[in-house]
């Protein structure tokens, strides 16, 4: 099952267990259960550590548990997780086996405290670069907690379940059988929904912090790049983000960020974070700012959790997010039919119908990527023309079972109150309104900055964006911008990285020069 090359890697992985990891599979007569067992074989070949036993019973097939003799872990994967998961798979072997996590402290001790009996079950897809964020904070918490279980399920082995609880999207959570989360979320936000104190005892720790000389918010490569440059500067530096790699997160592929011929967003957004980690930087992570105001001795930052922190200077890199139609029913369907990831969540959309709302690079390469998973794709450009590059065109039109409509207005998403059964648009040319029948509509029309509470505080663009000179400095002094939030040009991850080191080196600058009493 692995190559050579993995299992020479694997192996030296598993050297670092320190106690027995007991492997309980559950197969059938099936080809994904034999290609289970020889999953498990092998692994079990590269650790004398690792057995491997059968199970019987109505679990999953197939599916494994793990566990370690003596320890009360309930850790489980239904089907094969491989591709973005296999990293999951790795680290649960190293934590169930007694490695330590690589996490802070306090949230493993928060872990370990929290009381009360939780059976998580998350569904995700092997093209998911955003699954394994979830899986793996669910997995540490049920090897650190014993009241916690958890079971990460290829929702593309078990169709039948993914229809009856009507799941749209990946990763989707279940606690305890009910709808717990869908997207993104790792060990402090799902703490924060099931430990009814965590937020406020993360916001008065957050409050209680001492002034910054620099406080970023956003921890995008903007952000990042920021952090170090203040950091390396000797200065006391924080960094306060909604989720520490911003849109990074959400890439599948990065080809061009220079020096550097391939990786994938989680991966990068991991460097970014540990990058930043090697200096004296106070990270809070799950934190979104809601309010900026000049106070005395510079400025205070004022999060929804209510807390607030305050800095000499500040730096913006609060990047974007995806833009959305804006029309009846998007909203009421999010994550039920409507989706933004076509790379996570069109292995739910097998042999269905969908739609792809726009027509530049973006919604073409979603409508090629989602042509050979899905039965039809429509494409909609509100334009007369597609405007994706030309060699993107032809390959779309190749395609037997795509259509494509051009000055088409979306006007409604249609649904049966639990999931997308269609989508209405006008025809621009002539007025005539037009229902198309389908189950999925991935819109893909651009990003719009994260900018809206900074309206009244500084200038802003026409578009929302940061308005920026060329050392990053905003209409405010000692505020800083950086990245996809502002005017600069080409939203592109090297140059955030440029433009977030950029206006760390001028927020140094502006502190320096600061009369000798404000500085003080």
């Amino acid at each position: 099952m692995l190559d050579a090359n993995m299992k020479t890697q694997l192996k030296a992985y598993l050297e670092r267990l320190v106690r027995p990891v007991q492997i309980t599979a559950f197969a059938d007569d099936s080809a994904k259960s034999r290609e289970m067992l020889a999953l498990l074989d092998d692994i079990r070949s590269l650790s004398d550590k690792i057995s491997v036993t059968r199970g019987e019973g109505d679990a999953r097939k197939p599916s494994f548990m793990l566990t370690s003799p003596g320890h009360d872990i309930r850790l489980g994967f239904a089907g094969l997780p491989m591709g973005h998961e296999f990293t999951s798979l790795v680290l649960a072997l190293l934590q169930v086996g007694g490695h330590p996590p690589k996490a802070e402290q306090a949230l493993l001790d928060q872990i370990k405290a929290l009381p009360g009996s939780f059976r998580f079950e998350t569904y995700y897809s092997l093209s998911c670069q955003n699954c394994p964020d979830v899986v793996q904070a669910l997995n540490l918490m049920a090897v650190l907690n014993p009241g916690i279980e958890h079971v990460a399920i290829d929702g593309a082995l078990f169709q039948s379940e993914v229809e009856a609880r009507q799941i749209m999207s990946v990763p989707t959570i279940f606690l305890n059988g009910q709808p717990f989360g869908a997207g993104r979320m790792g060990p402090e936000e799902i703490l924060a929904k099931i430990d009814t104190g965590a937020a406020t005892r993360a916001a008065e720790a957050i409050s209680a912090q001492a002034p910054f000389d620099v406080l970023v918010v956003g921890g995008g490569p903007a952000g990042a790049a920021a952090a170090v440059y203040s950091a390396r500067k000797g200065i006391r530096t924080g960094v306060v983000a909604e989720r520490f790699g911003g849109q990074v997160l959400d890439t599948m592929t990065i080809e061009n960020l220079i020096s550097v011929p391939h990786t994938e967003g989680p991966k990068l957004a991991t460097a970014l974070e540990t990058h930043v980690r090697e200096y004296a930087v106070e990270i809070m992570n799950a934190q979104t700012a809601t309010k900026l105001e000049e106070v005395a001795g510079g400025f205070r930052v004022t999060l929804a959790s209510g807390a607030a922190l305050t800095a000499a200077s500040v730096i913006l890199s609060t990047g974007a997010r995806w833009r959305r139609m804006g029309v009846p029913g998007e909203e009421q369907y999010l994550n039920k039919g409507v989706a933004f990831c076509p790379h996570c969540d069109g292995p739910l959309f097998k042999g269905k119908r969908i739609a792809v709302i726009g027509g530049g690079n973006s919604g073409v390469e979603a409508a090629i990527d989602l042509a050979g998973l899905v039965a039809h794709v429509t494409l909609i450009e509100f334009d007369k023309h597609l405007r994706a590059d030309e060699v993107l065109q032809r390959k779309l039109r190749s395609l037997p079972n795509v259509s494509i409509l051009t000055q088409a207005r979306t006007t409604e998403v249609k649904g049966d109150g639990s999931r997308v059964t269609g989508l209405a648009y006008e025809n621009r040319a002539n007025g005539e309104l037009v229902e198309l029948p389908l189950e999925g509509i991935f819109v893909q029309i651009g990003l719009v900055p994260n900018t809206e509470w900074l309206k009244g505080t500084l200038t802003l663009s026409p578009r929302g964006e940061i308005v920026t000179d060329a050392h990053g400095a905003t209409s405010l002094p000692g505020v800083f911008a950086a990245g996809d939030c502002t005017t600069v040009p080409y939203k592109q991850i090297v140059i955030a990285m440029g433009e977030g080191a950029k206006a760390s080196l001028a927020a140094f600058d502006h502190l320096i020069r600061l009369p000798v009493e404000k500085a003080a």
